[in-house]
């Protein structure tokens, strides 16, 4: 199988047009192959008659396989003696068709290529990709089909040259879901999936903590109503990026866009997966018509009644992972936000009182920040989160 383009890596056989003992000319087109952009043609790379076809119609080979033998002069045998790759290496590199007989190379056997010569090496996929790192146009095209990405083809181990995944290796992991329970993914689940992968194009990082709760429980007994503990970090974050307003920003190209507003989203659980409703000028809102509006939001959410506007143009989100009993977790931001505060579960822990000089018990939680790091720098981050958890040890100041 000659090298049929840049970004070939295989092709499927549509016709062969000699049979064995069929006398041909140099650079004579005898098999026609099919290619997700075009149908080319396979031609000798001398005169003589033909031994072998080794390729069967239908077929998908990846570049620099044997498809058949021409039995040729000495002297042209001699010339493609160096260029022909070695048939234990191709049964090697081609994990998928060791199956098949290959024949040790003589003299007088040329393996059929393009008429511009061979080409060493034969195949295009360096050894060091694996799995679906590498995909050819056809298997591309075929996920484009079915709407799936490459994180879909994660669990599929590639038979192809240089392991990689072949089109039969996606079809054979198709007809396995199919054999499984398998329902349609709902719009919220799918809008959140797709999401996630907008998101992890971006360089993110985390930096974390650790918050002393009990001021923030304490300062909730005198509130009415009474803010949740993901409502401090709201506030609290809503402050620091308020105070620290380059941290209040994103890189969209090369350009530095500054928010005009401090907007937080609250993550909410939804039925099948996750809304993050936006309140505008968090800084500018107090605990108390935080409450308020943050009921309101939850009260949408869950009925799905958050439209799109009222998602959109955050520059941070809070996730109160806590509530599930989560300790410490490195939640993703939103594609189009930079930060995500996290706060998790508050349990209690001996911590030493200098002035009592003993051991003395503390609700801890641990509290992270993820953050785009092409936007913010890990210093930032740290001095930002480091900010976030001074004022939620001083309620007082919310």
């Amino acid at each position: 199988m000659p090298q049929l383009g840049e970004s070939i890596a295989e092709a499927t056989i549509v016709d062969i047009k000699v049979k064995p003992g069929d006398e041909v000319a140099v650079d004579q087109e005898i098999i026609d192959v099919e290619t997700n952009k075009a149908v080319m043609g396979v031609t000798t790379p001398c005169k003589g008659k033909i031994e072998k076809i080794t390729a069967q119609l239908k077929e998908t080979y990846p570049i620099g396989s044997v498809l058949g033998y021409v039995e040729a002069s000495e002297a042209d045998a001699a010339r493609f003696k160096k260029q022909a790759p070695p048939p234990q290496t191709v049964a090697e590199e081609i994990p998928a068709r060791a199956d098949q007989e290959v024949k040790p190379a003589r003299q007088e056997k040329v393996a059929a290529r393009d008429g511009d010569g061979a080409r060493p090496g034969g195949l295009p996929v360096p050894a060091t990709l694996k799995g679906a790192s590498f995909v050819s146009p056809r298997v591309r095209a075929r996920m484009a089909e079915l709407q799936l990405t490459p994180a879909d083809l994660a669990a599929i181990t590639g038979t192809g040259a240089g392991n990689r995944v072949t089109i039969k290796d996606l079809e054979n992991f198709l007809h396995k879901i199919d054999n499984q329970s398998v329902k349609e993914a709902s719009a919220i689940r799918a809008g959140v999936a797709d999401a996630m992968r907008r998101s992890w194009t971006r360089p993110l990082s985390t930096v974390g903590s650790s918050v002393n709760l009990d001021p923030v429980l304490q300062d909730r007994q005198s509130r009415d109503p009474k803010p949740g503990p993901g409502l401090y970090a709201t506030r609290a974050l809503a402050l620091a990026l308020a105070e620290s307003p380059t941290a209040a920003a994103k890189l969209i190209g090369n350009r530095v866009v500054q928010s005009n507003s401090i907007d937080v989203g609250v993550a909410v659980e939804a039925e099948d997966g996750i809304m993050v409703p936006v309140i505008r000028n968090a800084e500018k809102t107090s605990l108390a018509d935080l409450v308020k509006k943050y009921q309101e939001l939850v009260d949408l959410a869950r009925k799905r009644r958050i439209s799109p506007d009222m998602q959109a143009g955050g520059i941070a989100t809070v996730s109160n992972f806590g509530t599930f009993g989560v300790e410490w977790g490195t939640p993703i931001p939103l594609p189009d936000q930079t930060l995500l505060l996290g706060l998790g579960a508050g349990k209690k822990v001996p911590s030493w009182d200098e002035t009592k000089k003993k051991f003395v018990p503390k609700t801890e939680a641990q509290i992270t920040l993820s953050f785009d790091h092409r936007s913010i720098d890990g210093g930032g981050a740290a001095r930002l989160l480091k900010r976030v958890v001074e004022l939620l040890e001083e309620p007082s100041k919310l």
